[in-house]
Order: structure tokens, then sequence, then C-alpha cells
């Protein structure tokens, strides 16, 4: 008996929108599948060591997982006005960041990638202390004056106000007006060593699992509020709106040229290792 792939994505709405058909055993056709939740920092390091077959993990761990994983065409998250914002408990210029105490999620995230590369144009002198915490402490230790600034994504962009917290800077509006091109976030990997049959299999279950859920988004719906974090119903919805699009479906050209630009641009400023030829060529493209 062929033992089930192991699948690792974290417990966000537009992850469990596109799985859940999949991880729920409603797609008769599709390779069994055995899943772990785990926030992307989790499944970066798990990544890193080779510990899954396919796993959601930051654009911005990509190249160092390369040589083990095959990038997926499908699953992922880019598009546009959906990047990570920088916020200030009072109205801030970003050149009041120099030396301050940052707060992230992740420093092996795509958002703090993004970080970097606005803060080397934007804070004259670079920030002071970046200090990871929980994703759900962010706000309140800005709030709290724990930290002068924070790092936040996701759902984050819906609820700041809440917190009385101010942007000071949209890192998706940055990144859109330099290059024109969507924000890579999160990719699909999957083990190289599945090889090409079974990698175009999964992908063609990820899409399949992702048509199911555009037909029919009610069957979905108490899955993914059962695993959202104490999210708003509306958030959710707003949550999935924003980052399951196109680019879910497949990259494109327009998508992976954008996953190079970053990535290129990266590698220019010395944050990650470069990128060999044909290293962003994709299995199971459409």
């Amino acid at each position: 008996m062929t033992s089930p792939l192991t699948l690792a994505h974290s417990p966000c709405p537009n992850d469990t929108f596109v799985f859940h058909a999949w991880t729920e055993g409603l797609l008769p056709d599709a390779p069994e599948v055995r899943l772990t939740f785990a926030d992307i920092d989790v499944t970066n390091g798990m990544a890193a060591r080779g510990e899954l077959d396919v796993l959601k993990i930051s654009y911005a761990t990509l190249p160092h997982v390369l040589e083990d994983y095959a990038l997926l065409p499908c699953g992922g998250a880019l598009g546009h006005g959906c990047g990570p914002l920088v916020l200030s408990a009072g109205p801030a210029e970003p050149a009041a960041l120099a030396g301050a105490r940052i707060a992230v999620p992740s420093t092996s995230s795509t958002a703090c990638l993004l970080f970097r590369l606005w803060a080397a144009e934007a804070v004259p002198g670079g920030v002071g202390d970046i200090t990871v915490l929980p994703f759900h402490e962010i706000m309140p230790a800005v709030r709290d004056g724990r930290v002068d600034a924070g790092l936040v994504i996701h759902e984050a962009r819906f609820t700041y106000d809440r917190y009385g917290l101010h942007r000071v800077a949209d890192l998706g509006e940055e990144w859109e007006k330099r290059t024109s091109l969507p924000i890579p976030l999160g990719a699909i990997v999957a083990r190289r060593s599945l090889g090409e049959p079974l990698l175009h299999r999964v992908a063609d279950t990820v899409r399949a699992s992702l048509r199911a859920a555009r037909h029919s988004p009610t069957a979905s719906r108490g899955y993914v509020l059962r695993h959202a974090q104490e999210m708003r119903p509306e958030v959710v919805d707003q949550h999935i709106d924003l980052y399951v699009n196109e680019f879910t479906v497949d990259l494109g050209q327009d998508g992976l040229h954008a996953v190079r630009a970053l990535l290129d641009r990266s590698a220019e400023l010395g944050l990650l290792p470069p990128l060999p030829a044909g290293a962003l060529e994709t299995t199971g493209r459409l």
C-alpha cells in the first residue's frame, strides 16, 4: 500500500479554502494526503530540512530549497494590493524608523524580505533591532509601545485600525510602483524525488481542489471558519477574495516574472543567494 503524501500549510483562510477538498477526501481521484497545519515560519523550516512532500512556503525561502523541491505553478499566493504593511502607533514617515525596534512575524518570510528591500531605500541609516513575535502579538505590541513599528500581513490589512494604528508604508504598493508586477508572497513546492508523473498529479489535484472550492464555496465554509483563528466571517471573506485569484490557478508568465524580479533584486543586495539558470521552471503547467 502506498503511503499518503505529507502536506503542510497554514490555517489561513486562503490555504484552507484552496486545499479543503483535497485534504478532506472530497476528490475521488486525488492521491491520499496527510495534512499538518503550521505557520509559514514553521513550513519554511520544514522545507529547509526536507521533511514533507508538499508545502506552502515563503518565496523568500524558495532559493534555499530548490535543490530538493520543485515549484508548482498553482495554489500559491501572488496578487495586486495584497502586500504587507508597516504600522506604527502614531503617524510617522519612513525616515522615523531609523534605528527603530521593528516586530516581524518571521525573518524567513517574503514579507520580511520586502521590508528589507524597502527599508534599504526608504530608511536612511537602516532600522534597529528586528524582533520576531507571533503574528497575533504584533499589533498589540505596537499599540502598547513595546516596539516602535510592526510588519503585518494578511487580515491585518482589514483590522489594524481597531488597534488605533497608522500605516507607515504599504509594501505591496511600493513593490507595484517600482515593478508594475504582482507581489509574490507564498509558493507551493513539492519534493522532486516524487518524480514527474506524481508531481504533475499533485499540481492537477491542487487545481481540482481549488475548482471545487470555487464551484461550491459553502462546502468549505465551516472548515475554513473553524481554522481561521477567531477571524470574523466578513474578514475571512475579504481574505479569500484578496489572496485567491488568477495566480492561484496558474502563475503564468506574469507571476514567474514577478517571482524572478523579487529574487533577483534580493540577490543583488545580498539578501538571498542568486538563482541558477532555469531554477524557476515549474512542474504541472497548464
